[in-house]
């Protein structure tokens, strides 16, 4: 089931079963992986940064080792005591195992992992250094090259959502995966965590020393204090290396000295938490020093601080009439400091001194609009449609994220739209939110409420939310643009058509059925009116409230509605054409709700060979289609042919999906249900399990297709004897099943049977 098409703003896209489509999926058709499997690497290939200072690292480095030697992937995670903030030496710690390492695999590739724009720069990098021509999808040229060639290893650096590696773990196998990451936990079970905090004191200590005194030994009196300051520092690696650096570029003042200048009151980031305000501290000293020493360095490092932390084009900082030389000296003066990473094309800023340059009172709001007008300026030369505007939009989403309130600029607003509307274009709609956040408000400010452009940003904001999973905060935008439009153009008019076929989309996929039939059953009467009844608009309106009869439990009405879209589709747009295809799959989910195992299994067998035939084997909706046959082989009880099935589909939406995409977790949790119906408990279980907590994490423990995680957990405890929590389990589920569908829809019948059920079993 889909939403409709919309123009000017887009339109949701999903598909059906309260499931919302997330993330990218790259498909490698035969012609890439063939043409990657002949291209060698040169040897050592490798794009690491320079190979930094890692003292008193060496434990966590032999851990490293470990767990990448023994197979798998590892995840470099923080201490919880550091409050999640960065600044622990994550970075430096992978850095120095690559370096270390690097002669061990055949290729050693970084990847700038904070968004997946990034990660997808650095894999589209990765392709041009092997490839001597242009590749028409350099993700996919790169990802079947690495499939071709193992013994590789990549560096995930500063991963900010698990969910962004979910189309590479699953999908990339042959070589070694390590991450970076704030994060501490929702990690693939594939995936070997290992906490890295501060450094123990005398690490610390040694880390002042040689920097302060190199090979020269210092006195009891100059060692104590070394740790006094490291003390002061909160053994803070990145804190550590910031007053190394400045102690190595002013020889002639002492630790002790340096301590005492620390201030001890800050102003606005002393309301930061600790590892801001020791930075906080560090930095005054160290900025005093480099404006004496050169003052456009820290008018550059305010600039950056409201840019993306890596991967600043040099040419971005050089502004008309300046010599270069002097933006060159200056950025050469930041890394001297170690308040920057330099290279000759790009520069890198840590995110902790961003967070802490941004909350300044000097040089703070300056910077941003020197950086707003950089952006600007760059990319008004540029083709709307030329990729090399790719590279700046990770910039222009950091501005739009920190847009001041009240903050008023037309043209810089221009390229946020831009922006946005390219990353529709290559279906990264999720990634879209601060930049149409950025639109609206401007169109809110200088336009007005009802301006259409301000209609058209807000529908804008809402389906990006939606692609991004926020539906509690999309939902109230569908319903003020529905209202607004139905104020401004009237009750019949095509805008007003779409918004609330949009909104009653929004409430199916956030699972209210009861919100959804009615107003999808007014969609499609207003349809018929407006555009006549074969309209493909009105057919696509027909189809989805299907999909809110099958979701509120009147399987009927959805096969006969199901049944009449695919002859009507059949017939205008041929018998195999894509959205024929969607509501026959549709149709094959209703005869199984209907309890039609049979036509369910001949018409299931139909979809997947078409879909094969016009898709391939492993698109995302031939994947859906084996699912589908796999449910009605279970539904049928012939686990024979059910259980491998199963397990294959769920081998391979790992592979193309990811482990945490949705769709793979309702194949995690079918296949866990037919384990359980073969008796196999002790495989059942621990997948019922691990389904439930990915749900509650990903969709919240009351949506819908939650409940049913908790529902079949209680099922298969049921199973093997586990009476009592079963009927904790399902006592939970009436309570919400009750609260969120109401008493009598089938679901709330069902779970309440199997309640009273296991209650008379444990009392028995």
């Amino acid at each position: 089931m889909v939403s409709p098409e919309a123009s000017g703003e887009r339109a949701i896209a999903g598909q059906y079963i309260g499931t919302a489509i997330t993330g990218d999926v790259i498909g490698l058709p035969g012609e890439i992986l063939n043409a990657a499997r002949d291209v060698q690497a040169p040897p050592g290939l490798t794009n690491l940064p320079p190979a930094p200072l890692c003292l008193g690292r060496d434990e966590e480095l032999a851990r490293l080792r470990e767990a990448l030697a023994e197979g798998g992937d590892t995840a470099i995670t923080r201490a919880a005591t550091v409050h999640g903030l960065g600044g622990v030496g994550k970075t430096t710690l992978a850095l120095a195992y690559a370096h270390r390492y690097r002669h061990a695999h055949s290729t050693v590739w970084w990847i700038n992992a904070d968004s997946p724009t990034r990660i997808e720069q650095s894999l589209a990098e990765l392709t041009r250094r092997l490839l001597p021509g242009p590749a028409a999808d350099p993700v996919a040229w790169a990802m079947a090259w690495l499939q071709w060639h193992p013994g590789w290893l990549l560096v995930f650096d500063n991963v900010e959502a698990v969910a962004d590696l979910s189309p590479y773990l699953g999908a990339l196998g042959g070589g070694r995966h390590l991450i970076t990451s704030r994060r501490a936990v929702g990690w693939p079970r594939t995936v070997r965590t290992l906490a890295l905090g501060t450094l123990d004191p005398d690490r610390a200590a040694e880390l002042i020393r040689a920097a302060a005194y190199g090979d020269d030994e210092p006195t009891a009196r100059e060692l104590q204090d070394v740790r006094a300051l490291a003390a002061e520092l909160g053994y803070l690696p990145l804190a550590l290396e910031q007053a190394g650096a400045y102690l190595r570029q002013n020889p002639t003042v002492t630790v002790a000295a340096y301590h005492r200048r620390l201030p001890t009151k800050l102003d606005k980031a002393a309301d930061g938490l600790d590892a801001e305000r020791t930075m906080a501290r560090i930095w005054t000293q160290t900025l005093d020093a480099l404006t004496a020493r050169n003052p456009r360095a820290v008018e550059l490092l305010h600039t950056l601080a409201w840019l993306a932390p890596d991967g600043t084009p040099v040419g971005l900082l050089e502004t008309d009439g300046e010599d270069p030389d002097a933006v060159h000296e200056a950025l050469g003066d930041l890394a001297a400091y170690s308040m920057a990473t330099v290279t000759r094309h790009a520069v890198s800023v840590h995110r902790l001194v961003q967070q802490v340059l941004r909350t300044g009172a000097d040089g703070a709001a300056a910077g941003r609009l020197v950086a707003e007008r950089a952006l600007v300026r760059a990319l008004d030369g540029l083709d709307p449609e030329a990729d090399d505007r790719d590279p700046l939009i990770p910039h222009l989403i950091a501005l739009a994220e920190t847009r001041p309130a009240g903050h008023h600029d037309e043209a810089v607003t221009e390229v946020y739209y831009r922006a946005a509307r390219r990353l529709d274009i290559q279906g990264h709609t999720a990634r879209t939110v601060a930049l149409y956040e950025a639109v609206l408000a401007q169109c809110e400010q200088g336009r007005g409420d009802l301006h259409p452009d301000t209609l058209a940003a807000r529908g804008n904001l809402a389906r990006a939310r939606t692609s991004a999973g926020d539906l509690r905060r999309a939902l109230p935008l569908y319903e003020q643009a529905l209202a607004q439009r139905e104020q401004v153009f009237g009750e019949l008019h095509a805008e007003t058509l779409r918004s609330r076929h949009n909104l009653a989309f929004g409430y199916l996929t956030s699972g209210d059925p009861r919100r959804a039939v009615p107003l999808f059953e007014q969609v499609v009467a207003e349809h018929e009116q407006v555009l006549g009844e074969l309209h493909p608009d009105t057919l696509m309106a027909r189809n989805n409230l299907g999909g809110a009869y099958l979701a509120a439990g009147e399987a009927k009405r959805a096969a006969l509605l199901f049944e009449a879209v695919v002859a009507q589709r059949a017939r205008l747009l041929g018998d195999s054409h894509a959205e024929t295809l969607d509501s026959r799959s549709d149709l094959v989910d209703a005869y199984l709700r209907l309890g039609d195992t049979a036509r369910a299994v001949t018409l299931g067998e139909m979809v997947l060979a078409q879909r094969e035939q016009v898709l391939g084997e492993l698109h995302p909706h031939a994947l859906t289609s084996r699912a589908g046959l796999a449910d009605a082989h279970l539904s049928a009880g012939d686990l024979c042919r059910a259980l491998p099935l199963l397990e294959l589909v769920l081998a391979q939406r790992e592979q193309v999906l990811g482990e945490l995409h949705l769709h793979t977790l309702m194949s995690r949790s079918r296949l866990a249900c037919g384990y359980v119906m073969s008796g196999d408990g002790r495989r059942a279980l621990p997948l019922l399990e691990l389904v439930l907590a990915q749900r509650e994490q990903l969709l919240g423990e009351e949506h819908p297709v939650t409940l049913m995680s908790r529902s079949n957990l209680a099922f298969g405890c049921a199973r093997i004897g586990e009476t009592a929590r079963a009927a904790r389990l399902y006592a939970t589920v009436l309570d919400q099943r009750t609260r969120v569908l109401g008493e009598r829809h089938p679901d709330t019948v069902a779970v309440r049977d199997r309640l009273a059920t296991v209650r008379r079993a444990d009392t028995g």
